[in-house]
This record gives structure tokens, C-alpha cells and sequence, in this order.
């Protein structure tokens, strides 16, 4: 996944578990190093030449005192639920560290736009909250046949998505035990499908360092 600008400077960027040795071996050789700290399981790294990296642990693993803790339960292979959902889609599935091993994709017609003003447009307005809320009624049915059951045995719940959609799905007082597993990490992510649970497997197990590169002299 290519970088993303960092609010308040830098930019993001997503490491595999299994790249991160190579990763933190690259960032030493581009940058020298003189500093590495650990605060509440986050890695602060600063370069000689002033750049800095945060280094935050993935969903669900435990929070480490020292690099080589920090490394090896990135490697930790987790198992984790996932749960993304946009208006018109919703994807549930759970994850034996890189593999996908159940999932269940749902698409549900939500009215997107109105045609015309006045009653008309009232009448669709009403069309589409009863299609909301049909569609996240669908959306909490599968979380709680799929998640319920096998939650005890999760490191945690990654969401992604839509996050006003997500937040209604998790509304289902069934689904209180799940909100409450549910990773901080919030995944942006296209419209559900299989692919994009696919792809969000691997971004829910990738560690996400924000990087701030030194600042320019004249």
C-alpha cells in the first residue's frame, strides 16, 4: 500500500510482519540511529539525521517493553474478526493469521440520490432510511452468526469502511460483546467484496509506522 500524509506531518505507511526485520534493518542503514524508545507499546526510532519513526503494534497484540518483544508478536500469527461495511455492502469474515478462513459478502440496494423535490422527494427520503435500516438489520444478522460464536477465541474485532454505517451495524445490542473486542485500528476500505475482505486481512495485521522525514536545510 502506497504512503499516506500523517496528520500533523510525515506520512503512514503499512509493514507486513514479515517484512518488518528488514524494514527496521533498512531504516538504520538509510538514517544511522540514535535513539530507540518503547512508550505504552508504541517504537519511537530517531535517526542520525534527524528523521523519526513511530512504529504502532498491529491488532491484538500484546503490548511489549523491548524491539525483539515488539517484533516477535508482530510475527505472532492471531486469529481476528473483521467486520467491514458500507451502505450498500457489508463483509464479515475471520482470519487465521494471513488466511481468510470464513467470511460471508452481503449487497443490499440503498437509494443513493433523489430525482425530484417536493413529496417526491420525501418519498425517496423515506425509501432509503427504511433501506438503511434494513440493510444494517442484514449487516448485524451475519456479524452475529459468524463472530458470536467464535469470539472467545479472538485477539480482536478490525472494522473498516464506512465508519456511520459500522457504528449502526455495532448498534445491535447483540453485538455488545463485539463492539467491545473491537480494535481502535479503523480500516479504510472500498466498497465490500471478497477481494477487498481479502486485502483487509493483511492490513489488519500490518504494523503502521508514521514516518517524518528531517527537516530541509538551506
Amino acid at each position: 500500500m502506497p504512503a499516506r500524509p500523517a496528520a500533523g506531518g510525515g506520512r503512514w505507511v503499512d509493514v507486513a510482519p514479515d517484512r518488518l526485520t528488514r524494514w527496521l534493518n533498512g531504516f538504520t542503514g538509510r538514517h544511522g540511529q540514535t535513539g530507540v524508545e518503547l512508550d505504552a507499546g508504541v517504537v519511537h526510532l530517531r535517526g542520525a539525521d534527524g528523521s523519526q519513526a513511530q512504529l504502532y503494534p498491529p491488532p491484538g497484540a500484546p503490548l511489549t517493553e523491548s524491539v525483539e518483544d515488539f517484533v516477535d508478536a508482530a510475527l505472532t500469527e492471531r486469529r481476528l474478526g473483521l467486520l467491514l461495511a458500507r451502505q450498500s455492502a457489508v463483509a464479515v469474515g475471520i482470519a487465521d493469521g494471513p488466511r481468510l478462513t470464513q467470511s460471508k459478502v452481503d449487497t443490499s440496494y440503498v437509494q443513493s440520490r433523489t430525482a425530484a423535490g417536493g413529496w417526491s422527494q420525501q418519498r425517496f427520503a423515506r425509501r432509503r432510511v427504511n433501506q438503511a435500516k434494513a440493510a444494517a438489520e442484514e449487516a448485524a444478522d451475519i456479524a452475529v452468526r459468524l463472530l458470536l460464536p467464535e469470539l472467545a477465541t479472538l485477539a480482536c474485532v478490525v472494522a473498516g469502511g464506512d465508519r456511520r454505517t459500522v457504528e449502526g451495524v455495532l448498534a445491535d445490542p447483540r453485538l455488545a460483546p463485539v463492539a467491545a473486542a473491537r480494535a481502535e485500528r479503523f480500516l479504510d476500505v472500498p466498497e465490500p467484496r471478497r477481494t477487498v475482505l481479502e486485502h483487509a486481512v493483511a492490513q489488519a495485521r500490518a504494523i503502521r509506522v508514521r514516518v517524518v522525514d528531517p527537516v530541509a536545510t538551506p
